[in-house]
């Protein structure tokens, strides 16, 4: 794929804002609540969790180094698996990006209605209200990268600090006793495993630091690093606030909770934490949606200039953004929310973004067993890093299909459908392609 950059403006802060910013959404909001049934066993699903992520987001780190092309888990599968594959996991992992755009802009739209009250009864405003965020954040892309990674450094510096502050300083004022009166489920094994499979949607996309690596400083090595700080800081994050929510709320209260940390910053600092929680809410929802906004522009145009997409994704504006691929990825999450504001299609709203969710774990999936045939076949490791690397990576798959597997019959049927929709495109460009060069 040719150079089209004339400045790699993303360091080391602005790559790891990008991972950040995808990772730490609404899910980290209510997860408190989702987990509580699972008792003690959520803490260990936490922990099983970040090290099947971390195996992870080492796989793709190994796979950053090595291949520097923008398209992260794109660029990984098509290197090792061919044209076919890296178009599969480009048009899913696509799919998924514009998808989650509109469902975390609703629930921007949710968190702001607490401060409107209009937009709880008006779904027009709602719809408007949320339409305005995208549209304004597909400006900010479309005129240059300088602009959206800083503003998506800013937004994930915003809320990740103050949501390390409310857990740290409820550690330190939890009560013992709500500890004691946890919910103790009868089977540890299966309770462990069904926490983590929960726990594992808040960490969805972590591997969106290795898509924009043509914007990168020193790509092989910026983006490793900030893959695993990213990782491993908002494992840290995220099982430091569930146990703060666990030690400050009793646990039918955060149970039967709507606003787990709401309310726990409530108990932690009076009436005002609320407010303080759904101002984190609104910013983390705002970079969220800026985050998958970013990737579903510059993943689609590493394809298209590759020429597995069609070719209106790869325009590069004379700011050097891809314009036609952040307006298309624009238009069709603009679509899919206002989906959500028609009565009747909020349940297959909600259906769209579990599989989401699994056309996004799916090229992961892929990128790890890219890294497992890459570390094989690695002629150049002393035979200790090539066993850590294999081994590793060979782990990565495993919890990656695992978590696929766990993500029920249904979303996988409808993911596996959605990869073969994308096919009549790939032989339509892959034809244009074969017709250019005759």
């Amino acid at each position: 794929m040719a150079d089209y950059h004339k400045r790699r403006v993303m360091g080391l802060w602005r790559t790891w804002g990008l991972s950040v910013g995808m990772m730490v959404g609404s899910g980290v909001f209510m997860l408190p609540t989702v987990l509580a049934p699972y008792g003690a066993y959520a803490l260990l699903g936490w922990l099983v969790t970040g090290c099947g992520t971390i195996a992870l987001a080492y796989s793709l780190a190994y796979m950053a180094r090595r291949i520097t092309a923008t398209g992260g888990p794109y660029a990984y599968s098509r290197a090792a698996f061919g044209n076919f594959m890296g178009f599969l996991m480009a048009w899913g992992y696509w799919i998924s990006l514009w998808i989650a755009v509109a469902a975390v802009t609703v629930a921007f739209v949710g968190y702001l209605a607490e401060f409107l009250p209009n937009l709880k009864t008006s779904p027009t405003l709602s719809l408007f209200t949320g339409l305005a965020l995208i549209w304004i954040l597909v400006a900010i892309n479309c005129r240059s990268v300088r602009g959206s990674s800083a503003l998506q450094l800013a937004t994930t510096l915003a809320k990740f600090l103050p949501l390390l502050f409310l857990a740290l300083f409820g550690l330190v004022n939890v009560e013992g006793e709500n500890f004691g009166a946890m919910v103790e489920p009868e089977n540890g094994l299966s309770a462990t495993i069904a926490a983590s499979a929960l726990a594992m949607w808040a960490f969805i996309g972590f591997e969106v630091a290795t898509v924009p690596a043509g914007e990168v400083q020193d790509p092989a090595r910026t983006i490793p690093r900030a893959t695993m700080l990213g990782v491993l800081a908002v494992t840290v994050l995220y099982f430091a606030v569930t146990v703060a929510a666990f030690g400050l709320l009793p646990a039918n209260d955060l149970i039967n909770s709507t606003a787990p940390l709401a309310d726990a910053a409530s108990a932690l600092i009076g009436p005002a934490g609320a407010t303080v929680v759904a101002i984190i809410a609104l910013v983390a929802t705002s970079s969220g949606v800026n985050a998958n906004l970013f990737a579903a522009g510059q993943m689609p145009m590493a394809a298209a200039l590759d020429g597995l997409f069609p070719s209106v994704f790869g325009r590069i504006s004379r700011f050097g953004t891809p314009v036609g691929s952040f307006l298309i990825g624009g238009t069709l999450a603009s679509i899919a929310l206002a989906l959500n504001f028609v009565n009747g299609l909020i349940v297959a709203f909600e259906f769209l973004i579990l599989l989401s969710t699994v056309t996004a774990i799916l090229p992961v999936a892929v990128s790890a067993a890219a890294a497992w045939l890459f570390a094989i076949r690695d002629p150049h490791a002393s035979r200790g890093v090539h066993l850590r690397d294999t081994v590793v990576a060979a782990l990565g798959f495993g919890y990656a299909f695992w978590i696929i597997a766990g993500s029920g019959h249904e979303s996988v049927y409808w993911a596996f459908l959605l990869l073969l929709a994308g096919m009549p495109i790939y032989v339509w460009v892959t034809r244009q392609r074969r017709e250019e060069t005759v």
